[in-house]
């Protein structure tokens, strides 16, 4: 797979060469990311021309994302909403020299740390305390849906993704997880879970894939939906 950027009418595009048959163009959260999937033997100027015929329709869905509710990027101090599976709470920062640790109570989220942990140190903490969240979801969710799909994963994980929500490998059927989905609703964890595995049954968004998400989850548009709808978090500081 070769990954280059082409300018076109202003625009910084990603542009994937990949052994495809047709051009997949997509436009991605949070800030309206533009990446097109092309087939091997399509040239620059062929791209070019798909791109341009498009425009607006990328322009619409990033039009889309700037209206989307923002949260600013954390701080990690008392009175900052957090979200755990949908639900807002208020970080409580606590100080004390013992181990961190993470306890989720009815309103709060109280964030033990040691005694001079800055925002980065505050900020590993938390975000170690999702991760492990996620991966105490997502083995029951994939032994759920094995049977159901008659695939199998064979390994998953979870990582920051900037762009997605979640990937699958399909040589080596991976699938990757985004850590931000431990913020979100527990159906939406599921909806992407299901999703990447369906990729174990078709590589591609097309009428297949979308006939088999309908069979497996009759409401995953609206899921997909609610999810792509909900305030934008920068949860993270940068890596």
């Amino acid at each position: 797979m070769n990954i280059e950027q082409l300018t076109i009418s202003g625009l910084a595009i990603d542009v994937v060469r990949k052994d495809i048959k047709n051009l997949h163009l997509g436009v991605y959260p949070p800030h309206g990311h533009v990446r097109v999937a092309v087939p091997l033997y399509i040239d620059n100027e062929a791209v070019r021309l798909a791109i341009v015929s498009r425009l607006g329709w990328i322009k619409r869905q990033q039009a889309k994302f700037d209206k989307q509710p923002r949260i600013s990027a954390r701080e990690y101090i008392t009175g900052e909403s957090h979200f755990v599976q949908g639900r807002r709470y208020l970080l409580n920062v606590i100080y004390h020299t013992s181990a961190p640790k993470v306890i989720l109570q009815h309103t709060t989220l109280d964030l033990y740390v040691r005694d001079g942990s800055d925002a980065a140190k505050r900020q590993a903490v938390l975000q170690a305390w999702h991760r492990q969240q996620l991966k105490t979801q997502i083995p029951d969710l994939i032994a759920k849906w094995q049977p159901l799909m008659g695939v199998e994963v064979a390994d998953w994980g979870v990582k920051q993704m900037k762009t997605r929500w979640g990937t699958c490998n399909i040589r080596d059927r991976r699938i990757w997880l985004a850590l931000e989905l431990a913020q979100k609703p527990s159906h939406c964890l599921e909806y992407v879970v299901v999703h990447e595995m369906t990729h174990l049954l078709e590589r591609h968004h097309n009428d297949r894939f979308k006939a088999y998400m309908t069979k497996f989850l009759p409401n995953w548009q609206s899921i997909k939906n609610e999810l792509n709808q909900l305030p934008l978090i920068t949860p993270f500081m940068e890596e």
